[in-house]
This record gives structure tokens, C-alpha cells and sequence, in this order.
């Protein structure tokens, strides 16, 4: 893939709030997931873990935690990516805080843009109570939900949403 592919291929990544009925299957986890598995981590300690949540009844629960958010439940797949804080204070103390949610971040990304090249679609949910996922899912203390990523097959959609100019964002050698 050359550069203005790979511009193109995330360029027409967009996020899925309506999903067809279709359920996922093992196959298509199993990429997304093995595609989480290559990114980059502080240490390589791989501070993350996912809870992949496919039960009707948990997935309501989950969009009921995320403000009543309907796409969550009507995903067939919801990846709960979360920050697994004692794996990375193992090694830098209270700053492992700060890279495990870094590296869930990263690993959620890597896991919407592995869903993309598989054909389905997702959409990053970061607006949930903590306090109800961690309890629905059984999570424990020192696992920090950081993202509701849902994944299925996806609803036409508009295409690419409005973005900031590159230069909004880039500041050379100073702020």
C-alpha cells in the first residue's frame, strides 16, 4: 500500500451509530483482535485488555452505562478496551497510569482501523459511567474502561465529517 492508499484508507473510516442485524462470527473478532495485538505499548507491557461483549442482554446494559446510547446495543460486538493500571505501574510507578491509558488508546484505535480493513464498521464511545461498565462487566479496581468500541456491519453512511486544518493542530519548535 503506498501512501496516498493508506491516506484514502483512513479517510473513509467513519463512525457507525446503525448496525444491520448481521451477527460478527468468530472470524472477524479474531482479525480485529490479533490486529490489537501489534501496537506499540509503553515498555511493551501491553497495558491493555478488552472484554469483547457479544450477549444482548450486556450489550443493553453497556448502552445503558454510555447515557442510553442505541448503537451500542444494536451493535452485534462491543469491545470494552480497558487500561490495566497494575501492568504498567509495575514498572513506572504512578506515571504507568498515564501509559496504560495511552496504550488502550492505541490498541482501540488499532482495533476500529482492523475492523475498517475488515470490511465492518465501528464507532469509538468514550461517553459512559465507569462505575456501571466496571460493575456489569465484573472489572476489577485496577482495570479502567477507556473505550465502548462497537463493530458490526455497518449502515451506509455520509462519508468523512468536516476536519480541522492540519495546521489548527501543528505548532514548529514552540507552542
Amino acid at each position: 500500500m503506498d501512501s496516498s492508499e493508506f491516506y484514502r484508507f483512513l479517510s473513509t473510516r467513519t463512525s457507525i451509530r446503525s448496525y444491520r442485524g448481521e451477527e460478527l462470527g468468530g472470524d472477524p473478532l479474531a482479525y480485529i483482535l490479533s490486529c490489537a495485538s501489534t501496537a506499540p505499548s509503553a515498555g511493551n507491557l501491553e497495558s491493555w485488555d478488552v472484554v469483547v461483549v457479544t450477549d444482548p442482554d450486556r450489550r443493553g446494559l453497556l448502552a445503558e452505562a454510555a447515557l442510553d446510547q442505541p448503537h451500542v446495543a444494536q451493535a452485534p460486538a462491543v469491545l470494552v478496551v480497558c487500561a490495566n493500571y497494575v501492568r504498567a505501574m509495575s514498572r513506572y510507578g504512578e506515571r504507568g497510569i498515564l501509559y496504560a491509558l495511552c496504550d488502550a488508546s492505541i490498541a482501540a484505535t488499532y482495533m476500529m482501523l482492523a475492523a475498517h480493513a475488515f470490511g465492518l464498521g465501528s464507532c469509538w464511545t468514550g461517553a459512559f459511567d465507569d462505575d456501571d461498565v466496571r460493575s456489569g462487566l465484573g472489572l476489577p479496581q485496577h482495570v479502567r474502561p477507556v473505550v465502548l468500541l462497537t463493530v458490526g456491519h455497518g449502515e451506509q453512511t455520509s462519508g468523512m465529517t468536516a476536519r480541522l486544518p492540519v495546521e489548527e493542530h501543528v505548532h514548529l519548535d514552540t507552542w
